[in-house]
C-alpha cells in the first residue's frame, strides 16, 4: 500500500481483529492450528487485503532455516477457507465492499527472532576481559 489512508488503516485493523476471532472460534480446519494475524494491508480501493500471519511455535523453531516452508499447508488451508472467512467478515462488518483476502506468511517475526538470537550469541562469545 503506497499511501496510508486513515480509512484503509481502520478497515485493516478491524479485519485483523475480526479474522482473529473467526479463525480462533469458527474455522474448523485442523491444518490451520494456532496462528496469529500479525498485520493486514488493505488497498486504497478496498478490493484486496493482504493478511500476514505467523504460527504459534515458530518463535521457538525460528532459529532453524526453512520454517516458512513448513507453513505451506497452513497457507493452503487459509486460501481454501478465504471464501468462508470473507463471508463471515461481511456478516460482522458493515462494508459496501468486503475485500478479497490474500494470505502471506509473515517472515519479519522469524527474521527478528533470528537476529535476536545472533546478537545474544555474539554477546555471549565475548572474551572474559571485555565488557
Amino acid at each position: 500500500m503506497p499511501k496510508d489512508y486513515p480509512r484503509s488503516r481502520r478497515i485493516a485493523e478491524q479485519i485483523q481483529r475480526e479474522l482473529s476471532d473467526i479463525i480462533r472460534l469458527e474455522l474448523k480446519d485442523p491444518r490451520v492450528g494456532m496462528i496469529t494475524i500479525t498485520d493486514v494491508e488493505v488497498t486504497s480501493d478496498h478490493e484486496h487485503a493482504k493478511v500476514f500471519f505467523t504460527r504459534l511455535g515458530d518463535f521457538v523453531k525460528s532459529s532453524q532455516p526453512g520454517v516458512a516452508d513448513s507453513n505451506t499447508p497452513v497457507l493452503r488451508a487459509l486460501e481454501h477457507a478465504a471464501g468462508f472467512l470473507r463471508s463471515e467478515l461481511a456478516h460482522r462488518m458493515r462494508l459496501r465492499i468486503v475485500p478479497q483476502l490474500h494470505f502471506e506468511y509473515d517472515v519479519s517475526v522469524e527474521r527478528g527472532v533470528r537476529l535476536s538470537n545472533l546478537i545474544d550469541e555474539a554477546v555471549g562469545n565475548k572474551p572474559d576481559g571485555a565488557k
